[in-house]
């Protein structure tokens, strides 16, 4: 199966990583799709060019993505100021062609950001239309419609899971891809003081989750209840 994390931001994929790890090892092909350039994520540096931004940002998902040898797209649209356009759903759905979606993965409709919430409402039309026929682009129509799984936004309001996934066995490779982010690991520190990096925080949310169903570490999702996105076999490890 082909695995997409179709997110707004570089490393907005932390809330499903080690669920794509578990599923690599079953022997899926993985994919990372950003909408954004993800320029606004320097808080901690806010006079640094946004073209330099984005190419730290750029670089760090690319590495990540090598790492994993998994593809990567940025669709490079404006961070923070992310709409639904017809060019933007195009250009997203021909990303999802060219990746062959089997699963995605993808923010939660409620979120704190509104480029979170613009992507997960992108991937619902998108994801539909990746099938159609008669819209046009680069890549050929799938013959088939993918299944969608919400991940949690931060501190995970408005969101109540219905599948955990135990990550204990992939849970420090994780961490150690979750360092990659560099930019957003010193960001983190900067906001929070040097105890309380990217590690840490992806950690509280990991054991939260665990110890709702028996693990250590766990990740948690809502499937999109949607026509042609719930899928009758399992598809989560």
């Amino acid at each position: 199966m082909n695995v997409v994390s179709v997110m707004a931001h570089q490393d907005d994929e932390l809330m499903c990583l080690g669920t794509m790890l578990r599923m690599k090892k079953n022997g899926c092909k993985l994919h990372f799709i950003c909408l954004t350039g993800g320029e606004m994520g320097m808080v901690h540096k806010p006079d640094m060019p946004l073209t330099e931004a984005a190419a730290i940002r750029r670089s760090e998902m690319t590495a990540i993505a090598k790492e994993l040898e998994a593809g990567y797209l940025c669709l490079d649209y404006e961070d923070e100021f992310l709409y639904d356009t017809k060019e933007v759903r195009l250009a997203l759905i021909n990303a999802l062609r060219c990746t062959q979606a089997d699963v995605i993965f993808t923010h939660n409709i409620y979120d704190y950001n509104l480029d979170h919430m613009t992507t997960s409402a992108l991937v619902r039309h998108c994801a539909m239309q990746m099938s159609f026929p008669m819209i046009h682009t680069k890549s050929k129509p799938t013959e088939k419609t993918p299944a969608i799984f919400l991940t949690e936004p931060a501190l995970g309001f408005d969101f109540e899971p219905t599948h955990w996934v135990n990550i204990d066995d992939v849970y420090e490779e994780k961490a150690k891809l979750a360092l990659m982010h560099k930019s957003q690991d010193d960001a983190f520190k900067a906001a929070f003081g040097d105890d309380y990096g990217i590690v840490p925080w992806m950690s509280d949310v990991s054991r939260s989750r665990g110890g709702q169903c028996a693990a250590k570490h766990a990740e948690a999702f809502r499937p999109l209840m949607t026509r042609g996105f719930i899928k009758g076999y399992s598809i989560l490890p």
